[in-house]
């Protein structure tokens, strides 16, 4: 398919992501897209014998939702820094073996984020939770099994933490 970018046009700039308009020339037909603008994210998958280290949160308009560390990366953060950050931030955990689990894009076709989703089974507690001010978040360690059953029973809706998950049950030929 051939197709040009004819031009952006800035339709909103906001603190945690902007709106833009691009015009595209697509087949010798004029074609607009409205993409959200936003930095990537990283997630860990953690577990400590045999329970994933979930966080809980408010998460407009579900209330509170079960899902695992993650977060935005910062400007010149690589995804594997931005990981382990934000393990020890809403868990005070650092963990010393993370491994790339997958890259994936959630919004595909309307917005520019992936996310980078990681593994670690190597975990020490060093501190308390190091929260920004507009988080509010619980630590709840849950075991494997207990998840998958969440899982089916509709109580993990994360994206995430499904897809990281599932990588996981899939690598290591657990049964669902």
């Amino acid at each position: 398919m051939n197709y040009d970018k004819l031009k952006k046009e800035k339709l909103f700039k906001g603190k945690k992501f902007d709106v833009s308009r691009y015009h595209f020339n697509i087949s010798n037909k004029k074609i607009l897209h409205e993409i959200v603008e936003q930095n990537s994210a990283s997630a860990v998958l953690a577990i400590e014998n045999d329970c994933i280290i979930m966080v809980k949160q408010f998460r407009h308009p579900f209330d509170e939702v079960l899902e695992i560390p993650a977060g935005i990366k910062n400007n010149n953060e690589t995804s594997l820094e931005c990981a382990k950050r934000e393990l020890l931030e809403e868990t005070g955990y650092k963990g010393s073996n993370l491994k790339f689990l997958t890259r994936y894009y959630p919004f595909l076709g309307y917005n520019t984020q992936y996310i980078d989703c990681f593994l670690t089974t190597k975990l020490k507690k060093i501190s308390e939770q190091k929260l920004d001010p507009d988080e509010f978040v619980t630590i709840e360690k849950i075991p494997i099994k207990k998840i998958i059953s969440m899982k089916k029973n509709k109580k993990i809706v994360d994206s995430k933490t499904i897809c990281s998950l599932m990588l996981y049950i899939t690598k290591n030929n657990l049964k669902m």
